[in-house]
């Protein structure tokens, strides 16, 4: 079976890592979709984003990376997935991640969601603190892959 993994990734993470490799262990192709939404504002235009992906994942040549606008649920069924991945850090994503299952759900009920709870060393880990550190100086090098560390350090030195 096929699955999907959506996201902003800006920038990918070792949290989003941990959900791409337990993943691709559970389904038989794993497609992950940077999504490019002109509405939401990001450090990283789509294409750096997808780069930084497949410079992380180089070690996972079965994993497919793409970019999308629009609809996740029509980003899935473009790429004949029947399962998006959606990472859980905390009980407070808990409800976004269940009314947009829900909703992703009434748009198309072929596709299902499969909520996968990062690993516990990871779950403090966001996009946005990984700015926020690397914006007032602190070392990032912990919480993303190598391959991302000097594009994040070019935008916030």
């Amino acid at each position: 079976m096929k699955a999907i993994y959506p996201g902003t990734f800006d920038p990918i993470t070792k949290g989003h890592l941990d959900i791409i490799v337990r993943a691709r262990l559970i389904f038989d192709e794993l497609v992950v979709a940077v999504g490019d939404n002109p509405q939401k504002k990001t450090t990283f235009d789509c294409l750096t984003r997808v780069t930084m992906i497949r410079e992380s994942i180089l070690d996972m040549p079965e994993v497919e990376v793409i970019s999308f606008d629009g609809l996740t649920v029509e980003a899935a069924k473009n790429v004949g997935a029947r399962v998006i991945i959606r990472g859980l850090r905390a009980i407070t994503d808990y409800e976004l991640e269940v009314q947009m299952a829900f909703m992703n759900r009434s748009l198309d009920s072929d596709i299902d969601t499969v909520i996968l709870v990062t690993s516990p060393n990871w779950q403090f880990i966001s996009s946005s603190l990984i700015k926020d550190i690397a914006g007032l100086g602190g070392d990032i090098t912990p919480y993303v892959p190598e391959p991302v560390i000097p594009l994040i350090m070019k935008v916030f030195r």
